[in-house]
């Protein structure tokens, strides 16, 4: 019995995809979920171009389509699948084995990235239980991608061989110049990434113990901790960030800053939110400006966090006192019921220090961040212009010099975080 069996039964969408078995020394695969997309070549090129892993490599494109595709989608998706055929074809002596793996019209309905992702994750793991390999490791891409040279090297080293680890979020970057895109393309994309960089630079300062990206198209998991967090889950947007919170909860997940990722930048309506919509979003409205978060909110869970380890010890007179000390937007977001039953039901199933803060960061975990952030913005801060936003936190860190231009800001937060 395969470490997998289990999840196999009761957790995939389809029986087997791929008939052919994998090969033994198989330790990476990557997922590429495919819909409407013009060009498939570009993320084999590009991954066709790293450096070879001391293991097997899979690649596996998983081609599929919402129920309302119109005829043009639905076509992109027949070329994405004819196209990867001749590139399989063509490129006989390619370090990795590729599969294409078209569900378009199959199986059950509400199909979006969620799902793709999911489907293929999930004959990832069917591969890597056939092997009984636990250790394999199953690499989210996504079709519109490319990756840095040392992508699969990076990834075999710094998580496949390290048994103590789980997952990663790699580190990426949008192209921010070139000719593929209008120059307002980049523009935007450069105050939508710094948004994304001064969140996760703001929280860190916090204090908040799991800082990550949750980029669907830059995270990698092992199998069997695939399995053990119950796998991808079908959200049509999102799904990354709720996928990565179950992985960071497990433990054992890190920011691997060694290689990079690199999302397009284009336009997209596939899903609610992303770089796409917003990116889409910016255009439709013609604004050079970006709201984000205001540094006050921030601040308010700096004294929280700098705090929590003392709530092990209190009484609940204490409890109320440390209550009634809250800022006021934590004040607001958390009842003073829901903080009491909470920190007691927290302390009285921990019994030390170390486990009552695991126990409370599983409860204010990622999701629960984004909600109280979502609650003071809406009608206690307002948002503010992201280059003052985070203009003033690379300030307050002491830097003697802050740029205005954006593109300059945004390459300082990037610097920050591959060298943390």
């Amino acid at each position: 019995m395969g470490f997998a069996c289990d999840y196999l039964n009761d957790r995939t969408l389809f029986p087997q995809l791929i008939e052919e078995a994998p090969r033994e020394e198989t330790g990476i695969i990557v997922i590429v979920p495919s819909f409407n997309e013009p060009d498939i070549l570009t993320v084999l090129n590009s991954l066709e171009s790293c450096s070879v892993p001391p293991c097997g490599v899979e690649v596996l494109i998983i081609v599929n389509a919402p129920s309302g595709a119109d005829t043009e989608q639905l076509n992109n998706n027949r070329k994405t699948v004819s196209s990867a055929a001749a590139w399989k074809e063509n490129h006989p002596d390619a370090f990795f084995r590729l599969y294409v793996i078209d569900v378009t019209g199959k199986g059950p309905s509400g199909w979006g990235v969620g799902m793709a992702r999911k489907t293929g994750m999930d004959e990832a793991v069917r591969r890597f239980d056939a092997l009984g390999n636990t250790e394999g490791v199953i690499l989210s891409l996504d079709a519109d991608c490319t990756v840095g040279g040392n992508y699969f090297a990076e990834v075999y080293g710094s998580l496949m061989k390290v048994r103590d680890r789980s997952g990663c979020s790699i580190c990426f970057e949008h192209p921010l110049r070139g000719d593929d895109f209008p120059p307002e393309v980049y523009r935007s994309v450069v105050l939508y990434e710094l948004h994304l960089r001064y969140y996760f630079r703001a929280l860190l300062r916090t204090g908040y113990p799991h800082v990550h990206h949750t980029v669907g198209s830059a995270i990698a998991v092992k199998a069997v901790s695939y399995v053990r967090s119950g796998g991808m889950n079908r959200r049509q947007a999102g799904e990354d960030f709720y996928f990565v919170q179950k992985l960071v909860q497990a433990g054992g997940f890190f920011n691997l800053n060694t290689t990079i990722v690199y999302p397009s930048p284009r336009v997209s309506y596939r899903v609610p939110f992303g770089t796409g919509p917003a990116v889409a979003k910016m255009l439709n409205k013609k604004d050079d400006d970006f709201l984000s978060y205001n540094p006050s909110a921030f601040a308010e869970l700096e004294w929280l966090f700098g705090r929590t380890r003392d709530l092990y010890g209190l009484d609940d007179r204490e409890l109320g006192s440390f209550y009634d000390r809250l800022p006021g937007g934590l004040k607001n977001f958390i009842g003073p019921e829901d903080w009491l039953s909470k920190i007691n039901e927290i302390r009285n199933n921990t019994s030390a220090p170390e486990s009552f803060l695991k126990r409370f960061y599983s409860w204010f975990n990622m999701f629960k961040v984004v909600k109280y952030l979502n609650f003071v913005h809406n009608g206690q801060l307002d948002k503010r212009p992201v280059v003052r936003s985070a203009s003033e936190l690379v300030s307050s860190m002491g830097a003697s010099y802050v740029p205005d231009d954006p593109e300059e800001l945004l390459f300082c937060y990037r610097i920050m975080e591959r060298f943390a």
